[in-house]
């Protein structure tokens, strides 16, 4: 999959503006930014349902969304809002799709199996939680074992263990070859799962490599350690500073360091970094809409 110098207006807004990158088979791409960064503008281009003002986009080596029709059997998504049949059970919903695909009906029992969700097939989908909703959208992307998968916001809402478990599924599907296209909100998610991340701001492309790569490049501006004392007091030391490292070789002359942890940068400071704000405002705006 890749896009060329991709952009897309809206009137005077520009959603992207000049983006290029490629992801490779059984790679799990991720794409960060703001609300508004270009997003899900990116994956409903990738996905045939938007035209681009200008670039190109490819997908399985066909242009989107001029031919469209070559790869939609093989490539689904997964999209934010939980569109499934509320008074049908979940073998019902996966059952009417296996018709819409063509597929036998004993591919959704496969596809409830590969999500963990066979125990409750029979159960309607409106007593289900947040998660098993979510895996149920997952199991109904995968119907058609698709070679390229979007996931937009996979683990919003979910719990704990049901993120977890999404994300096994994720990368045990990635191990198979598929290539995994994810946008989340989720710096730790996006970190643990994928092999390279790019990041959006106003629709241009600021970065793009892998998590650690990215890490390295901001850990290498301020190198600091965190240590604790036999007392308990713990003060944080700056490597790059003389009278920090002297204070460091004192503590550890005079036998009174209990632990010390480098403090590595997360993504999310690289983001903070390159974008001037952290994800977690957007959820902050959010919720002060409500």
């Amino acid at each position: 999959m890749e896009v060329e110098d991709l952009t897309k207006h809206y009137g005077a807004v520009r959603a992207l503006d000049g983006v290029s990158l490629q992801t490779a088979p059984g790679e799990i791409f991720g794409l960060l930014g703001h609300n508004g960064a270009g997003k899900s503008t990116m994956i409903r281009i990738l996905t045939g349902r938007a035209k681009p003002t200008s670039g190109r986009a490819r997908v399985l080596g066909h242009d989107v969304p001029r031919d469209l029709e070559a790869i939609r059997g093989q490539i689904n998504l997964v999209a934010e809002t939980p569109n499934v049949y509320q008074r049908a059970t979940a073998k019902e919903n996966l059952e009417l799709f296996c018709t819409l695909y063509g597929l036998p009906k004993k591919r959704g029992a496969e596809a409830l199996e590969q999500v963990r969700l066979s125990s409750v097939a029979g159960r309607k989908v409106k007593t289900f939680s947040t998660g098993m909703r979510q895996r149920l959208l997952l199991a109904r992307a995968l119907l058609n074992s698709p070679r390229v998968l979007f996931l937009d916001e996979p683990t919003r809402g979910l719990d704990p263990r049901s993120a977890r478990d999404l994300r096994e599924t994720v990368t045990a599907l990635a191990a198979g070859g598929s290539t995994i296209f994810l946008t989340t909100h989720d710096m730790n998610e996006a970190d643990e799962l994928c092999q390279r991340v790019a990041f959006l701001a106003e629709g241009k492309l600021v970065a793009l490599d892998t998590p650690r790569a990215l890490k390295l490049s901001l850990a290498s501006t301020a190198p600091a350690v965190d240590v604790v004392l036999d007392d308990g007091s713990d003060i944080r030391l700056k490597l790059d500073e003389p009278q920090d490292t002297a204070r460091l070789q004192e503590l550890i002359a005079a036998r009174t360091v209990r632990s010390m942890h480098s403090l590595e940068p997360t993504l999310a400071d690289v983001f903070i970094h390159l974008a001037g704000r952290s994800l977690e405002d957007d959820r902050a705006d959010e919720a002060n809409q409500w």
